[in-house]
């Protein structure tokens, strides 16, 4: 099995853990804050991981060069921008049909890596990306009338330009570390890592004081439970990034879909909530998906 393989599963077991631990602290903090708590925390933690790294290897860091720093910015600001624009999706009582939408990012970062990196797709890997995403959908989509009906409406749209820019963020991400010249592959994922989560900690900061005054005290106030929101956070970023220094995008975050086996598992065993044979034959078709990346994705 590839390297990128486990680490991708990975990944996504671990973003779904920051998002059960963001759950808890909506009752403390508004929705922005609680988004904030994975870059703001996040930042220094990178920071003494690559500290650290480069003490205990005796390496030196990777020089940053023009294609990093606008990688990295780019990557930063659209996953902030797609954060957003998912939680907005949040507001709308029949959401969960436009937040599907968001699960075609696999398509889109295909498309994004093909264009700006030159990325190639085989046949058996395409094919196995669009299985996994019609899983995913039957998976999301709730079998109501409303939900047929709010189909292809504002917030469906979205939804879809936020799996654009979660897409556009994932190769941005593979940009900024494969232009570094020095460094191993873990190198040169933490010192990505390191860079656009301290990017995005300032950034998101400056946007709590210009748009919610005194929620950015709250968040520092609330250090004991947002900082393992901050700690998982990284660490799911930090398999992403090394996948993304592995392995095609678009790969990567199509077998990232897991996540929603993980999501459906949870709500079984802890929730004690019924599963429908629409959900189960959506769990079959990510699955089919998933083998066939393993089996065909070079």
């Amino acid at each position: 099995m590839e390297l990128w393989i486990p680490i991708t599963i990975a990944a996504a077991f671990l973003q779904n853990l920051r998002s059960v631990l963001q759950k808890r602290l909506t009752d403390t903090l508004s929705t922005w804050g609680v988004t904030s708590a994975r870059f703001v925390y996040a930042a220094p933690l990178a920071a003494l991981l690559l500290a650290g790294l480069l003490v205990g290897t005796g390496q030196s860091a990777p020089p940053p060069n023009p294609t990093f720093v606008i990688s990295g910015l780019l990557g930063g600001l659209a996953q902030i921008l797609a954060t957003g624009l998912l939680i907005h999706l949040f507001s709308y009582k029949n959401f969960t049909v436009a937040t599907a939408f968001t699960k075609t990012e696999p398509v889109q970062t295909a498309l994004f890596g093909i264009v700006l990196l030159g990325d190639r797709l085989s046949l058996p890997v395409a094919l196995a990306i669009l299985i996994g995403l019609f899983g995913v959908i039957l998976i999301s989509i709730p079998a109501v009338p409303a939900a047929r009906r709010s189909f292809l409406d504002r917030k469906a749209l979205i939804g879809i330009l936020s799996g654009a820019l979660f897409g556009l963020s994932a190769v941005a991400y593979r940009s900024a570390s494969l232009s570094l010249a020095e460094g191993d592959v873990l190198l040169r994922a933490v010192t990505t890592l390191a860079f656009v989560t301290a990017f995005q900690a300032l950034a998101v900061l400056a946007w709590l004081k210009f748009r919610e005054p005194g929620e950015a005290g709250r968040l520092l106030r609330s250090w004991r439970s947002a900082a393992w929101v901050g700690l998982v956070g990284m660490l799911g970023s930090l398999a992403w990034f090394t996948a993304f220094t592995l392995q095609n995008a678009a790969h990567v975050r199509a077998l990232g879909q897991v996540e929603v086996v993980f999501m459906l598992g949870a709500s079984i065993l802890f929730f004690r909530e019924r599963v429908t044979l629409r959900e189960i034959i959506g769990v079959l078709l990510v699955s089919a998906g998933i083998l066939g990346l393993v089996l065909y994705a070079g």
